[in-house]
């Protein structure tokens, strides 16, 4: 079996991630995608994100008709701060012999030798560098294994989206329909409790 593992915020989820997820389908021929959504990012623990459950209700309504794609909760089940390898281990033990292939944003290739028990990752993944418009791929660092997606990079970012939410101005386009109704109905970004 071959395993997509595609973690992050998804505060909120946007059609540039709903691109990519679909870009490493095909690509890399998953079986699956499984959109992870992080308790707390260890690269954001001085940001409180958006309860769990409004951004997992928002993951959810955006993946709806995709079968290919599935929420995984793991991360948000255990809580604190999210660690891959945590996430990494127990999903080795639950799919015995798959292939896990892990998202990450470019931004982050630089960053993978500070990841918690870094090696250990290395040797269980094979890390999908989705590329952002502009960035020349970088080389991998040792020992890990990248590839590079081809397919869609889309220039946004969830945190543009929680500003312009927060502004008042539209997000339409930028995520899904029903998101994006989610968003302005329960006024999400300009009510952070």
């Amino acid at each position: 079996m071959k395993l997509g593992l595609y973690g992050g915020s998804f505060d909120p989820v946007h059609c540039g991630h709903l691109l990519v997820a679909q870009a490493a389908v095909e690509e890399l021929t998953l079986d699956r995608l499984l959109f992870i959504p992080a308790a707390l990012s260890p690269f954001k623990t001085d940001q409180a994100p958006t309860p769990p459950a409004r951004r997992l209700r928002m993951l959810r309504i955006a993946l709806a008709g995709h079968p290919e794609f599935e929420v995984e909760t793991i991360e948000l089940d255990r809580g604190g701060v999210s660690y891959s390898i945590d996430t990494v281990e127990r999903l080795t033990q639950r799919y015995p012999g798959a292939e896990l292939h892990w998202l990450i944003g470019a931004d982050h290739v630089a960053t993978l030798p500070l990841w918690r028990d870094a090696e250990k990752l290395a040797g269980l993944v094979e890390f999908v560098v989705i590329p952002r418009p502009g960035t020349e791929p970088a080389t991998a660092p040792k020992p890990f294994r990248l590839h590079w997606l081809r397919g869609w990079p889309l220039a946004v970012s969830s945190s543009e989206i929680r500003e312009r939410a927060s502004a008042g101005k539209s997000i339409r386009g930028l995520v899904p329909d029903m998101v994006a109704e989610i968003i302005r109905g329960e006024r999400v970004y300009t009510s952070r409790g």
